[in-house]
């Protein structure tokens, strides 16, 4: 099955886009995992496991790495064009 979640990182600290840009680039190295970014957040897609276990190493990593951090997750059972512009 897959699964699309939307992401924004909240990093706790004057230098934000730092972390946000290390998070993204780390999301990057999932080959099975499409991503796309805005302004506003990174969208991702993949299998529903393979997204998952990214997402928890990944952010896991990012908290230990950068300190407090608020992500905001959204999640659509199901894969999504992530170039649909409308």
């Amino acid at each position: 099955m897959k699964l699309t979640a939307e992401i924004s990182c909240y990093p706790l600290q004057d230098n934000y886009l730092d972390p946000i840009r290390w998070f993204i680039g780390r999301v990057d190295s999932y080959k099975n995992i499409e991503r796309k970014t805005n302004a506003m957040a990174t969208q991702v897609c993949g299998e529903y496991r393979e997204v998952m276990d990214m997402l928890a190493t990944e952010m896991e990593a990012a908290h230990k790495k950068w300190g407090k951090a608020v992500f905001v997750c959204k999640f659509i059972g199901g894969e999504l064009n992530l170039s649909h512009s409308e």
